[in-house]
């Protein structure tokens, strides 16, 4: 389906938004088939310096330390085509080595572009058959315009969101504004990408209205599920933390314990994004997960 419609403002508030209906249905384990060559990159698409961790804990109370946030992208090859989860940080922020400072404290810094990552698996945006947002801030979106070519999955209730005026807290929309000349694939709830089970789109709402991670079934690793921003820190994905920015603790909550649930029933593994050890234990690229 086909539907037509700086440097990162305040990009402190990459959380300031969410909440919407739960809708996140169960994955049948047993129906799940894994794709002879299936495998999942992590590319690094950033970091944020932190001046108040405090705002990431549950509630949202400042406490002066200072710390730092990962902004990895995800691709994830598969014998349909290959699928990049989220676009990170623009690649316009490489071309500062000193990073861009935020008017409100944040610094963001990109070492390595998107675009150099992908070319060294032999890719252009144009060889993308899909990219999918976990939701629409710009920390996540930073590239969007670069994959016009791809088909963009993401929530329709993200898109009516992300494009309503004035924009949300936390969006920049130049960052995706050619979504009109791009493919969008609207969702309602949970997708199945390439419908055989490898690689599910989960709703996660409660963030932002239409907020998505990723379900990815490993042949040899097993499950892997990608958090977006459903959690921004590991303490808060182990104690169910809500920072107080969220639109919606109750939603928030919800897809929190579905995610558990899913994750403790698939022995899988969860990455919360955000968090630098969790992006760290990952096969640095270009090596990857099978």
């Amino acid at each position: 389906m086909r539907v037509s419609r700086s440097i990162l403002p305040s990009l402190f508030l990459l959380s300031f938004t969410g909440g919407c209906a739960h809708q996140a249905a169960s994955t049948n384990a047993a129906s799940t088939q894994h794709p002879p060559e299936l495998r999942l990159y992590a590319l690094d698409c950033g970091r944020i310096d932190i001046h108040d961790m405090g705002f990431f804990t549950d509630g949202s109370q400042p406490n002066g330390q200072r710390g730092e946030m990962s902004v990895p992208c995800f691709l994830i090859r598969h014998p349909q085509g290959a699928l990049l989860w989220d676009t990170g940080l623009d690649d316009v922020i490489a071309q500062s080595p000193d990073g861009v400072a935020d008017p409100i404290g944040p610094r963001y810094f990109v070492q390595k572009t998107l675009h150099a990552q992908l070319a060294q698996l032999g890719l252009k945006p144009s060889d993308v058959r899909y990219v999918g947002f976990s939701h629409l801030h710009a920390d996540h979106a930073g590239n969007a315009n670069a994959f016009t070519g791809s088909t963009w999955l993401l929530q329709q209730k993200e898109l009516t969101w992300a494009t309503a005026t004035p924009a949300p807290l936390g969006v920049d929309p130049t960052k995706f504004s050619t979504w009109r000349d791009a493919k969008v694939e609207p969702l309602d709830g949970d997708r199945d990408v390439f419908g055989d089970g490898s690689v599910r789109i989960l709703f996660t709402p409660g963030h932002t209205p239409g907020h998505q991670s990723l379900q990815v079934n490993l042949p040899r690793t097993g499950t892997v599920v990608l958090s977006g921003d459903l959690c921004h820190t590991r303490a808060n994905w182990e104690h169910h933390g809500v920072p107080g920015f969220n639109t919606s603790r109750e939603e928030t909550l919800s897809s929190i314990n579905h995610v558990e649930a899913l994750v403790k029933d698939s022995k899988g593994r969860f990455v919360v994004q955000h968090a630098p050890e969790d992006f760290r234990a990952l096969p640095a690229f270009p090596s990857y997960l099978e």
